[in-house]
């Protein structure tokens, strides 16, 4: 079983032909609201893959919330570990996309709800877990609550450290997977410097790379898996579609290297259509491509 604990989102997205300009209004194309946040997204992905998900995650008692807990039923993601918050927003996240590619400022709302008391509640779920699959879309105290009931049962974990924020270097001893894209890879290296955590992070970073792939350490040097070419529509959730997809194939027993190639697909097919979850293919999908 694989369990993610993160964030929910209702995603704000304005497509437009360009970035304004600082101070400039243009007009924009089209707008829509559609489910997101990193945390929602790779148990999406994961569960249409084929993945056995639990998810632990805190919503609003408004509007976007009673959407979301309809769009999660939809997916076939159980409601038990999800709450909504009392007097909280939903989380949400303003995107914007031009020319196929995106920026995104996020406000977290009920996420931050996600305590320490609050994850040791489902102590038992995590526990019992083949996988656990974190973000930073929540407070690092939560992540931090998890890591540590997923050390002491044994428990393999995979982080995406998104949006990146400086967490305890101790954090690495107690993950088995670490998926930065690039930016967020570079932000690490400075983040830390000290030789033994660099060395021990770079063994266990698998850096996407979007058109190119991703590539991790093995045998010493750099492997590179590349990414299958597709027409790209909208390349937001695709790192999130990475790390579900990564869970899944690693969870089935997959080596690095063939859950890599299965990740990528799935991370490439998902490009090619709107929205972040919207785009998230099925098991056969990337099995046929």
């Amino acid at each position: 079983m694989i369990t993610v604990v993160g964030s929910l989102n209702m995603d704000l997205v304005t497509t437009t032909t360009r970035d304004p300009e600082m101070g400039e209004t243009i007009m924009g194309v089209a707008f829509d609201t559609v489910p997101g946040g990193k945390g929602a997204n790779q148990a999406v992905a994961a569960h249409r893959l084929g993945g056995d998900v639990q998810f632990i995650g805190r919503l609003g008692d408004d509007v976007f919330g009673r959407e979301y807990r309809e769009i999660l039923k939809r997916e076939g993601i159980s409601l038990q570990n999800v709450k909504p918050v009392t007097h909280q927003k939903t989380g949400i996240a303003t995107i914007t996309v031009a020319d196929s590619n995106n920026k995104i400022i996020v406000v977290s709302g009920a996420n931050n709800s996600l305590t320490t008391s609050e994850v040791n509640k489902h102590r038992d779920v995590i526990a019992t877990s083949d996988w656990l699959v974190l973000q930073l879309e929540v407070p690092l105290e939560a992540n931090e609550a998890a890591l540590k009931i997923a050390k002491e049962n044994g428990v393999r974990v995979i982080l995406n450290p998104a949006p990146f924020q400086a967490f305890p270097k101790e954090w690495f001893d107690m993950m088995t997977w670490c998926t930065p894209n690039e930016t967020e890879m570079v932000a690490m290296q400075e983040a830390y410097s000290d030789p033994a955590t660099r060395k021990l992070m770079q063994k266990k970073c698998i850096v996407t790379r979007g058109a190119e792939g991703v590539s991790f350490l093995s045998g010493g040097g750099e492997d590179l898996v590349a990414a299958p070419a597709v027409k790209v529509v909208d390349t937001t959730g695709a790192g999130d579609t990475f790390t579900g997809a990564l869970a899944v194939a690693l969870d089935e027993g997959m080596t690095i290297r063939e859950a890599c190639s299965f990740a990528v697909k799935a991370a490439s097919l998902s490009v090619t259509k709107f929205g972040a979850q919207g785009g998230m293919p099925t098991r056969c999908e990337v099995e046929g491509m």
